[in-house]
Formats: C-alpha cells, structure tokens, sequence
C-alpha cells in the first residue's frame, strides 16, 4: 500500500487539535487528541512526552502568535510596549488556553528564547538583576488577565436602581471598557518602570 503523502501526524497536528479542544471544553487529554486525529493513543506519545509535553507545544503555537522583533525595538520602553500588546493579541485568541498556560512551568524551547531576550533587553537597558522578574511577572499577569478580559462579557456588571453611580460609569466607557482599561494598566506599568530607571529612561 502507497505511503500517504501527508503524515497522518507529526508535533504540529497534535498541537493544533489540543489547543482546538482546549478552545471547545477547556481541557484535553491525549487520548482525546488521538480519537480526534484518528490515531491509537500510543502513536501520539511516540510524538510527544506525555501531556505536559502537549501543554509545550500549545505554548510554542500560542506564542508564535507574537509578533517577531517587537523586542528588538528602541528604546527598551516601546519594545515592551510593543511585545506587550502583540502578546495580549496572541493570547486573547485562546482564552481558554491561558488557565492552563499560567499554572504549568514554561519548558517550550523557543519560548524560554524569547523570555531571555526579555530579560536581557531589561539588563542592557539598566535594570538590576533582582528587578527584572518582577516586572516581567507583572506585565505578564496584566497582558494574561487583560486577554481573559477581552473574552469576557461586555455587560460584566449589572447595575440595579441602588447603584447609579455605577451605571452612569459604565455608560460612560461604552463598549471600549476592556481596551481602556489594559491602556490605563500598560502606562501605569510603563511608568513605574521608568521611574525605576531614574524617569529619563537611563541609569540612575
């Protein structure tokens, strides 16, 4: 019998399909990925190093998503700028994906390259050493959550007659409430990195 042209699966087939359940049910499992592909359970595994190696492979296709070269921008504070919004953008894709994403330990290859060159754009630009995770933590904690927002209901609040004052805010923003609010986070965040550094983008 002729050999299929195409492999009926390789690293990249099963990452799709996992981050396609993940998008359906919130979850998957490998024999959930195996019966979507047509597959024995055990094919997929000679592919893969178990579930968590699955959970990398979403990882690296979710950050695909991020715009090249954003952190190769100048200066430092639009590189981050720049990778921030590019990464809420690739994450806000996958919401369902991020619960899962956040609580496992980053292992993907071209992910971890991407976070050295996070972190060395940071120490060039002078930030010390015990400085630097934090502020990636927490720009990452505001881009994740920022993403979440975005697939969330517009109406998250529902005001009643006893809040007024609540909504008339909510009026006021209009449909923009999500965009507005990580642009308030993302110059909040960029200030108080600046000011790290002394307020003029260099050295203190």
């Amino acid at each position: 019998m002729a050999r299929p042209r195409t492999p009926l699966l390789d690293r990249e087939r099963i990452a799709a399909t996992a981050l396609q359940l993940l998008a359906e049910h919130g979850e998957f499992s490998v024999p959930q990925i195996a019966r979507a592909l047509g597959v024995q359970t055990g094919s997929v595994y000679h592919h893969v190093d178990g579930r968590a190696g699955v959970v990398e492979l979403v990882r690296e296709l979710v950050c695909d998503r991020i715009a090249d070269g954003t952190l190769d921008l100048e200066p430092w504070d639009r590189a981050l700028e720049a990778w921030a919004r590019s990464y809420r953008a690739a994450f806000a894709a996958y919401p369902r994906a991020i619960p899962l994403l956040m609580t496992t330990p980053v292992r993907a290859p071209r992910v971890l390259a991407q976070y050295e060159r996070a972190v060395g754009m940071l120490l060039a630009a002078g930030f010390t050493r015990e400085r630097v995770m934090p502020l990636l933590t927490a720009l990452e904690n505001l881009v994740l959550g920022s993403a979440l927002d975005l697939a969330a209901p517009e109406a998250m609040w529902e005001p009643s007659p006893d809040t007024p004052l609540l909504a008339d805010a909510l009026e006021a923003v209009g449909p923009g409430r999500a965009e507005a609010a990580f642009d308030v986070g993302l110059a909040a965040f960029l200030t108080y990195a600046r000011a790290l550094l002394g307020g003029a983008g260099g050295p203190a």
